[in-house]
């Protein structure tokens, strides 16, 4: 075996400039590669961190049929104070989930006492929300340049930046929110204006924060309800299967009409950033067949060559005895060889690569996040991944070329001119 591949080396190098050309052309489709897929899989990492940790958090349970009718912000399909318990000891038994924060939504009336607007809220507990979304007062600002240590408190309000710039509205006024609860009822409370937040995209971008007793004041509830109880997991890269493990375990709990009583959603159905995700694992995939196309393509183009010009020679090894397949194996030892060689160089190429731009340092805006860092990284199973298929193609792009100069008949190719 060594032996053929020494042989199969020295062939390479009869054609230096050849195999230089065509081992330059597969590096040069690795490194690609390993450079998209390191700064594509570093702004999703990023965008998808800003979207949960800042607002939307990971996952969201909820009463069955309330995400369909989100847009309208009903308030009749709450989690009861039973139900909540029975939330809480599913979620303490699972040892993959971190934390869990309770939410209300409401739409409200905000007034600056000249004028009125709309405004939707999310009613939190800042100590646990702070837990679930983590850098949710990375958009907030408050009236010093010091981050409280709890978010807001109860008879404070956070609006959002649109509205206290279209309200004249700055932090430390006073506003009135007018609300109507599920029975239609309406209730009026005065709140001082603790904090703005920046906007960010998306359904969620244009909503304040209150905190949840206030919220429960607001729309007059006799006991402790809420709408959706946002979760957070130790492991992100466990998402799937928590979700999976979780919905298995609500769905145990029925109404009386043998119907499922909650839902369980992760961010990806909850979010319309969802879609440019998929579209950047598409495009990450859609290098990778380039890649393999380039590869395909070269290799198979030298082999061909190969075999071609080798007419004779092909012809004289089967001629003194030569079995078919160790002139098979010859060949395949060229054109794995040729893209060993290039999967080495373009690995080393690639690390370097994404070395430096990590040094150079790459920022961008998102949304309304501004000198956001971007932090291009590439895992080892990645990298095996992508050389294993590029090893597998050049081997595959050589069998045709190699198949025939193994069924060479002796006569016909020493004839050959």
């Amino acid at each position: 075996m060594i032996r053929i591949f020494k042989i199969a080396l020295r062939n390479l190098m009869r054609y230096k400039r050849r195999t230089l050309l065509t081992s330059m052309l597969i590096t040069l489709g690795l490194l690609m590669v390993i450079l998209f897929s390191g700064l594509a899989g570093s702004f999703k990492a990023m965008m998808i961190g800003q979207i949960t940790d800042s607002n939307l958090a990971q996952m969201q349970i909820h009463k069955k049929g309330y995400v369909s009718s989100i847009d309208t912000s009903p308030l009749n399909l709450t989690i009861n104070q039973k139900g909540y318990k029975t939330l809480e000891k599913v979620l303490k038994e699972n040892p993959d989930v971190e934390a869990y924060s309770p939410r209300i939504k409401l739409s409200a009336m905000l007034s600056n006492f000249a004028e009125t607007t709309n405004i939707r809220l999310n009613a939190i507990d800042p100590l646990k929300e702070i837990k679930v979304c983590p850098n949710v007062s990375e958009r907030m600002k408050f009236s010093g340049s010091q981050i409280p240590d709890i978010l807001l408190k109860p008879g404070e309000i956070i609006i959002p930046e649109k509205l206290a710039v279209g309200l004249k509205i700055k932090i430390g006024d006073s506003v009135v929110l007018v609300a109507n609860n599920k029975n239609g009822s309406v209730n009026g409370l005065n709140f001082t204006v603790a904090g703005i937040i920046e906007s960010i995209l998306g359904p969620q971008g244009k909503e304040g924060y209150m905190h949840i007793k206030d919220a429960e004041s607001l729309l007059r509830m006799e006991k402790p309800e809420v709408i959706e109880i946002a979760l957070r997991i130790k492991k992100f890269d466990k998402l799937n299967d928590v979700y999976t493990d979780l919905k298995s375990a609500l769905a145990k709990f029925k109404n009386k009409k043998g119907k499922t009583v909650f839902e369980i959603h992760t961010w990806e159905k909850l979010s319309p950033f969802s879609n440019i995700a998929n579209m950047i694992d598409i495009m990450t995939v859609s290098m990778k067949i380039i890649m393999i196309a380039i590869v395909l393509i070269s290799i198979l183009n030298v082999m061909m060559m190969s075999v071609y010009e080798r007419v004779r020679e092909i012809g004289t090894m089967a001629a003194i005895g030569t079995a078919p397949g160790k002139i098979m194996g010859l060949f395949l030892a060229e054109g794995l060889s040729l893209g060993l060689i290039s999967v080495l160089a373009g690995n080393i190429i690639g690390i370097f690569g994404i070395y430096i731009l990590n040094i150079y340092k790459i920022r961008y805006a998102f949304a309304r996040m501004d000198n956001l860092l971007l932090s291009p990284t590439i895992s080892f199973s990645e990298l095996a991944w992508v050389s294993a298929i590029v090893l597998l193609v050049s081997v595959f792009a050589t069998l045709q070329p190699a198949y025939k100069a193994s069924r060479m008949e002796p006569v016909d190719a020493l004839g050959h001119v």
